[in-house]
């Protein structure tokens, strides 16, 4: 028998990973959406979760997730097609819509399946689907998996993208989709400008709103804020970043989400969201819901941290939300700087290619609501100590 390619391959492209600055370990650390955590033994200020708004692990959340594994037991059993319907995710897809302002919206297991979901039912062989260039991953292999024919504007550039769409003009099945909030870079998508030309050239238009749901637009999302609404318009929002749970929903108008449940692969053939995570889903969307401030001082705060980084001559980009990256550039520099934040009490991942373009390795500061003045206080003085720390790196 012949000796098995795989194992030098495995060696092998590890070792140039890790050559490069590349090699990633999941980190050492418990309770990863709380405040603090514990990691390497000591406690830190978290900036890594997407638990924008603090509500995952408080009393009402968790005490709705323990209420309903008591009711429906732990697991839905089944996909919803065949045995897995129960009756708190017909609330939690009513509430949803509610919160999108939407005919209807269908639960499903993640983010990344959601946009999977959707591309792969919504596109085709005869469809095109124009695509920023900066969408998460999950919506380039969505594109990749629906058999489209896939056209990338520049970031954030709907110039390119009317020129893009005039191309294609005779096409009838077109889709424009993206991020609403960008994860890594923490900037805007121009959705009125984007929404003027899908109307021009009756483009379907997705948004992802993983990052804009419970912040923007009184927790309604970035589309909401900017009035970008209606038939041609589908969301994609989770539930376990600043809703505190797990899980996601695309909302929009009842065809479009009928049309889902139809020919979704991701939603026929997956095992739907367990009782625990739908009960916390529906307490997060509950909380917007009745305090449709909670993101505004998450806001407020992230301008704050944006202009005390400007004075330490760090870039942020382009950043508007409570995403705040710290630009650095090499690999090495960016991961030098996580473990020097680490030493400082504070949590901050390094986000490396290919997450980000090459040679713009970076901090992602991902801020929450629930930060104290004392928490700010300390992120401010170890960025500031983080400063002076570099001025001796080169």
């Amino acid at each position: 028998m012949g000796a098995s390619f795989w194992p030098e391959f495995f060696r092998r492209e590890l070792a140039g990973l890790e050559q490069r600055g590349l090699l990633r370990r999941v980190p050492d650390l418990d309770r990863g959406a709380d405040r603090f955590v514990t990691a390497g033994g000591g406690r830190l200020l978290n900036l890594a979760s997407n638990n924008y708004l603090g509500l995952a692990g408080t009393p009402e959340m968790k005490e709705a997730a323990v209420c309903a594994v008591r009711e429906y037991g732990t697991s839905s059993g089944a996909s919803r097609l065949v045995s897995g319907q129960y009756s708190l995710l017909d609330l939690l897809e009513s509430e949803a819509a509610a919160l999108k302002e939407t005919q209807d919206a269908l639960a499903v297991g993640s983010g990344y399946a959601a946009n999977v979901l959707l591309l792969q039912a919504l596109g085709g062989r005869h469809a095109v689907i124009f695509s920023d260039r900066l969408n998460h991953a999950s919506i380039v292999d969505g594109i990749r998996l629906s058999g489209s024919d896939m056209e990338r504007y520049r970031h954030a550039d709907a110039a390119h993208l009317a020129e893009l769409l005039e191309r294609h003009r005779g096409r009838e099945r077109k889709i424009v989709v993206t991020d609403t909030v960008f994860s890594m870079d923490g900037d805007l998508a121009p959705l009125k400008e984007i929404a003027a030309l899908c109307r021009e050239h009756g483009a379907l238009l997705v948004l992802d709103e993983a990052h804009a749901t419970g912040v923007f637009g009184q927790g309604r999302g970035l589309g909401y804020e900017l009035g970008v609404a209606g038939e041609n318009v589908l969301f994609m929002g989770t539930l376990g970043k600043a809703l505190g749970a797990h899980g996601a929903f695309i909302a929009g108008s009842r065809e479009a989400v009928d049309y889902l449940r139809n020919t979704g692969r991701g939603f026929i053939f997956s095992t739907a969201l367990p009782p625990a995570a739908v009960g916390a889903a529906l307490a997060g969307v509950r909380a917007v819901i009745r305090d449709p401030s909670l993101g505004s001082r998450l806001l407020d705060m992230a301008a704050g941290l944006r202009a005390f980084l400007a004075g330490l001559d760090f870039d942020t980009g382009a950043s508007a939300c409570q995403i705040v990256p710290v630009i650095l550039g090499p690999n090495e520099t960016a991961l030098r700087a996580r473990d020097f934040l680490a030493g400082r009490g504070i949590l901050a991942p390094a986000v490396r290619p290919p997450t980000v373009p090459a040679h713009t390795a970076r901090l992602r500061l991902s801020l929450r609501a629930d930060l104290t003045d004392a928490d700010l206080e300390l992120t401010r003085a170890a960025l500031a100590d983080l400063r002076e720390a570099m001025s001796a790196w080169t």
